[in-house]
């Protein structure tokens, strides 16, 4: 049986454990003449959690064990003579999962039949062409530990998923029926729901905290594996990036991070004035029909995908600064740019500050207004001496949002700004980012040891540093311009 059609199951049980309960409390209760201490509810709440909470806990739990358990046992049948020279056991047991995996599409095809496989009366070369047949090509060189590794592996999965089956199914049914049977009129129904939510919200709060945890953990460790096998001197002062996978690199993030500044400083220049200036507008000026149009259009910038303005940037802006600036200038003959990266991105992220800021202009309350207006200041005056000072948070709160937007955007940069790794003042010349080159550093057939790929885990986290930076001190702008304002 599937996970999904053990969840349906267990949903199901659940649905039905709500309405059994529910009617078992109205009945005892009439029954027994007594009030219920909670509504009825209530009850077939308590049944239906008992029956899905645990149910859904040991099957994630399973599934998170499982492979690992799975995983050993077949890595202890891989002899080390079947290990390519050079080669690491980890891409055998992915090769082990692979033929895995085709051995279930071929017999869900039923072009090969299971007992045959599984007793050996089907030779190798015969799985190998049904593999074929279903897109796993497989060399003449695989050897046949790794295939009845496979089998194994398929034979463990099919087991422990049937065995996950059962013992879901067996505590959601026995925890239902428990808790059924536990009903009394004058059962605190009410506080054990309660306790089951509370713990949901603590655990799902839990997930959160874990997930940014283990994000920053795996960047912190494979940094440091980067960091011994690459001085961190030069990672953080060399002004040339030139990775070189056959050995001889030179990974100074200085160009990386210039270029990531640069293009971001552009498309704030672009799209922080203007957005704020939308955001006035609307928020003080526009009339209700004309704002209800024009703020779901702006937005709609903010919905294109970054693909299309990379395309845009690539076909449109670039030729045209070439062509009307850059070259009658002499400043370069290039249409992938700084600047055409960062005026797309720069309208890109419009919204993002003119939706923001619009929303808290218009939660500054009226009373301000007035009060202003009231001791004879313009509405103009009244913008800039009282509704952007009272908004200054929020509006803080935007540009960095837009800001971090800026800084982890990739596809428009490949598109519009090239790859070229330097460092130039001419915003008309290529340039690229540390995003850009985490891809590039983790795509194609690498191998995951070497310095040239764990340097992006190490850009990815100094990266991490500089944009908590950037939250850090907008958190001392905002609080600091509070307490002169409060």
């Amino acid at each position: 049986m599937s996970v999904s059609i053990i969840i349906l199951v267990v949903l199901a049980l659940s649905a039905l454990g709500y309405f059994l309960g529910r009617r078992r409390a109205l009945s005892l209760a009439a029954e027994s003449g007594r009030k219920l201490h909670s509504l009825p509810g209530y009850y077939g709440q308590t049944v239906a959690l008992f029956v899905a909470v645990p149910a859904f806990l040991l099957m994630i739990a399973w599934l998170f064990v499982q492979p690992m358990v799975i995983d050993a046992r077949v890595d202890g049948m891989i002899p080390d003579s079947v290990i390519p020279e050079g080669g690491a056991r980890s891409l055998v047991i992915s090769d082990v999962r692979r033929i895995a995996g085709g051995l279930d599409a071929v017999l869900a095809r039923n072009s090969l039949d299971e007992g045959a496989l599984t007793d050996g009366r089907v030779d190798f070369s015969t799985v190998r062409g049904r593999l074929a047949e279903v897109g796993i090509a497989l060399g003449n060189d695989v050897p046949t530990e790794v295939f009845e590794a496979a089998k194994a592996y398929r034979q463990g999965a099919k087991i422990g998923t049937l065995a996950m089956t059962l013992a879901v199914l067996v505590l959601s049914v026995g925890l239902g029926a428990w808790s059924f049977t536990r009903i009394r009129p004058d059962m605190r129904a009410r506080n054990i729901s309660e306790a089951f939510i509370k713990s949901l919200l603590i655990g799902s709060s839990t997930i959160a905290i874990l997930t940014t945890v283990g994000i920053v953990a795996s960047l912190v460790f494979e940094s440091i594996n980067f960091f011994r096998m690459y001085p961190a001197s030069e990672f953080f002062f060399s002004t040339v990036w030139n990775p070189q996978f056959r050995g001889g690199s030179e990974l100074g993030i200085l160009p990386l991070l210039w270029g990531t500044l640069y293009v971001s400083f552009v498309a704030l220049l672009v799209a922080v004035p203007i957005g704020l200036l939308i955001a006035i507008y609307l928020s003080e000026y526009a009339s209700k029909s004309l704002r209800s149009v024009a703020k779901p259009a702006i937005e709609v910038l903010a919905g294109i995908p970054t693909i299309v303005y990379g395309l845009f940037a690539l076909i449109t802006v670039g030729p045209f600064l070439r062509d009307w600036f850059a070259q009658p200038l002499g400043l370069g003959n290039s249409s992938s740019s700084v600047l055409t990266a960062g005026l797309v991105m720069g309208v890109m992220i419009i919204p993002f500050v003119s939706s923001l800021s619009d929303d808290i202009m218009n939660a500054v309350p009226q009373s301000l207004r007035d009060g202003s207006y009231g001791l004879g200041a313009t509405q103009s005056e009244t913008i800039k001496k009282v509704i952007l000072p009272a908004a200054l948070p929020g509006i803080v709160g935007a540009i960095l949002l837009a800001a971090s937007r800026a800084i982890g955007e990739t596809m428009i940069v490949v598109l519009g700004a090239g790859a070229a790794a330097k460092l130039d003042l001419n915003p008309f010349e290529a340039m690229t980012t540390v995003t850009v080159k985490i891809v590039s550093q983790l795509t194609g057939d690498t191998e995951f040891a070497s310095p040239e790929t764990l340097v992006a885990f190490a850009l990815g986290l100094t990266l991490f540093v500089f944009t908590l930076g950037l939250n850090v001190l907008a958190l001392y702008i905002v609080r600091k311009y509070r307490e002169q304002y409060e």
